[in-house]
């Protein structure tokens, strides 16, 4: 196989290149210097005859061949990182590997703080890196930038597997001193008060539940934005709000702060949980492992009894 005399460990200055259009941050990257990136990036010019990053004004672009040569060079190292995991066997017990999980807050607390516990137990120099989703999960899993992503179905990519991981419905919560709620939430006391929501990214996106309640013609007074799941819980103790949550988020919170949790008078649909991974990962056995420490941690049941919290429990 001829590669024309390709360093092929330019591959991996070459992606960071193309992904980061700047030698210091492609150098932060991969953990070089900018006067190495500088390097990388002059052979790569006079390899390809092209100048594949140029500048333009304050900034730097690529040629139109650098653009060509996005996903191919990422597919490639993908292709080979896949080869590198597959002929492996992964043992838990002394693998020092890192994983890096997208997820949202509501996720980790939910799922992660009880899949950590097994991860220390059986693999205790196997680290994980909590990645936030709220910024661009998708293109995270086409770029490999991830191992696992978990999201909500709707989210999710179509052209990578994905796993159903668990389901959750949707409970409303209020603070145990709020005397405007009743032991039931009606519609019209759900409708007069304010409202708690999280809104997420630099274009403070809708969550699938705020979404559900707009587009069916329901009007709240929004009071108040916050910018995670986990805050809401907190938000509305000493104050009259509501927070529509996930129903295990607030099993969760009702152990530790006091909450009142209450059936929406709105239906809405459960949320479906996935997790997900680029399609080259389907014979990583470590990630296999994973997702199966995963699985077991999102069958594990809130045990009711340890909420701490006697009235209105769903």
């Amino acid at each position: 196989m001829n590669f024309r005399g390709l360093d092929l460990n330019l591959l991996v200055a070459m992606d960071a290149l193309l992904t980061e259009r700047s030698t210091t941050r492609a150098g932060e990257r991969i953990h070089l210097s900018q006067s190495a990136m500088s390097g990388a990036l002059a052979r790569l010019r006079h390899f390809f005859d092209d100048e594949i990053l140029t500048q333009v004004g304050q900034r730097m672009v690529l040629t139109p061949l650098g653009e060509d040569l996005v996903m191919p060079v990422r597919e490639a190292l993908l292709a080979i990182e896949a080869i590198v995991h597959k002929d492996q066997t992964f043992e838990p017990e002394t693998s020092s590997r890192r994983f890096r999980i997208m997820l949202s807050d509501y996720a980790a607390i939910v799922l992660m703080s009880r899949g950590l516990t097994e991860i220390q137990r059986v693999a205790p120099n196997v680290s994980v890196e909590l990645i936030s989703n709220s910024e661009g999960p998708v293109q995270a899993v086409e770029h490999g930038d991830i191992d696992l992503l978990l999201i909500a179905r709707q989210y999710s990519s179509r052209s990578h597997p994905a796993e159903e991981l668990f389901r959750d419905d949707y409970a409303c919560v209020v603070w145990t001193g709020n005397d405007t709620v009743g032991e039931q939430l009606t519609l019209d006391r759900y409708l007069a008060s304010g409202h708690v929501v999280a809104r997420f990214g630099r274009e403070q996106r809708r969550s699938a539940e705020e979404q559900f309640v707009a587009d069916a013609g329901i009007a709240r007074r929004i009071e108040v934005v916050a910018m995670g799941f986990s805050m809401l819980p907190q938000l509305v103790v000493g104050t009259s709000l509501i927070a529509t949550v996930h129903s295990r988020l607030a099993r969760h919170y009702a152990q530790w702060l006091p909450l009142r949790i209450l059936q929406p008078p709105v239906e809405i649909p459960p949320i479906v949980e996935v997790m997900q991974w680029h399609n080259v990962r389907n014979e990583d056995r470590g990630l296999g492992w994973l997702r199966e420490v995963l699985r077991r941690a999102a069958q594990a049941p809130i045990d009711a009894a340890d909420t701490g919290y006697h009235n209105n429990r769903l």
